[in-house]
């Protein structure tokens, strides 16, 4: 395995630093907070750096709040300065990490994404079912409070086995160790916070172990993953139930994880695998039920705002252009244009 050392100074390089502004701010530029950072923006940026040479540089404290995305999660949200270091750090951690993730795993990555990790699945599912022709099974999981769950010790021993350097470690240690959630028990802390954008490349790092052990131990041929969300796929219904309490012991035992109990099922194909917001059949994809309403909701709350005044009709556009793309990766033409229909009429 390889191992990489000085990439503490890449981190806290001056341009590394300014590149890592650059990419944060797009989107963000009227935010008050941004606006004020980058009204000192040279002072704040190499104060930031002088902290992190010193070794004085302490993460501070989150804002939070929830969005419903669809389902209610809680964010918890850095500031300015803070996050132009996540972003710093993940600029140089990302490619280290990045090749050594599996093909299948969809979340958080460039090229990947649930339209991806969906027609992937649909690939192993014809291939599994021999192009229709035999019975074919998902085992669909989904790992409880998983970002909550995250233990930094465990986190920080896999990112340590790759990671030769000091500082860089104790940094790393800073980050982690900066939230911790109702999770953690005595003598312990978990928890990895949603709003990060560290916690992408420490999500996708931390269940690469559960991906190496399912795909190269396990020696299964069609899994797929999506944050914390997983199928397998198998035309014997058996080997899916023989397999899940291996999974369930893996998870448990190395990264003190498990799964929730009322998320683990195992359907025929031809009932529909639901994965992602779709559901893939043995002739189409689909849209989920859950996911059609969501969509018609949201979208009437845009066309609401923008009719009030409080978004920009360019944002708007956007928002229905979006929506139309998420239906461009299923079979639903009919859905498509009464979408269409329905919202362009207002604009």
């Amino acid at each position: 395995m390889r191992v990489y050392k000085k990439l503490f100074n890449k981190i806290v390089s001056a341009e590394n630093l300014f590149l890592a502004w650059d990419e944060f701010k797009r989107g963000k530029s009227r935010k008050d907070d941004v606006v004020a950072f980058e009204l000192r923006l040279e002072q704040n940026i190499f104060d930031l750096r002088r902290n992190l040479l010193g070794h004085t540089y302490r993460h501070g404290p989150y804002s939070s709040f929830y969005i419903s995305d669809p389902k209610l999660r809680h964010i918890h949200k850095a500031t300015v300065r803070d996050r132009v270091l996540h972003h710093a750090i993940f600029r140089i951690l990302n490619p280290v990490f990045e090749p050594t993730f599996i093909p299948t795993s969809f979340s958080c990555r460039v090229g990947k994404g649930n339209h991806k990790g969906t027609h992937a699945l649909a690939e192993m599912l014809r291939a599994e079912s021999h192009n229709n022709t035999r019975s074919c099974w998902v085992l669909k999981c989904d790992v409880r409070k998983y970002f909550d769950s995250v233990d930094h010790s465990v986190l920080l021993g896999i990112l340590e086995q790759k990671i030769i350097d000091f500082d860089l470690r104790r940094l790393l240690r800073e980050v982690i160790g900066s939230y911790s959630s109702v999770n953690a028990g005595e003598g312990g802390s978990k928890g990895i916070p949603i709003g990060n954008l560290t916690s992408q490349l420490f999500a996708n790092a931390y269940l690469n172990e559960f991906d190496q052990f399912v795909k190269h131990i396990l020696k299964v041929k069609h899994y797929a993953r999506y944050t914390d969300d997983f199928v397998i796929v198998s035309h014997d219904i058996n080997y899916l139930k023989n397999i899940l309490p291996q999974l369930k012991f893996f998870l448990a035992e190395k990264l003190m994880l498990a799964l929730h109990p009322g998320k683990v099922s195992i359907r025929k194909y031809r009932e529909g695998a639901d994965f992602l917001g779709y559901v893939v059949l043995p002739h189409h994809i689909a849209v989920q039920t859950r996911t059609k309403k969501r969509m018609f909701r949201k979208m009437a709350e845009r066309i609401a705002a923008y009719q009030s005044g409080t978004i920009s009709k360019a944002a708007t556009e956007g928002a229905l252009n979006s929506y139309l793309g998420v239906l461009s990766h299923a079979d639903a033409h009919e859905l498509t244009e009464r979408f269409r229909n329905q919202f362009w009429i207002t604009m």
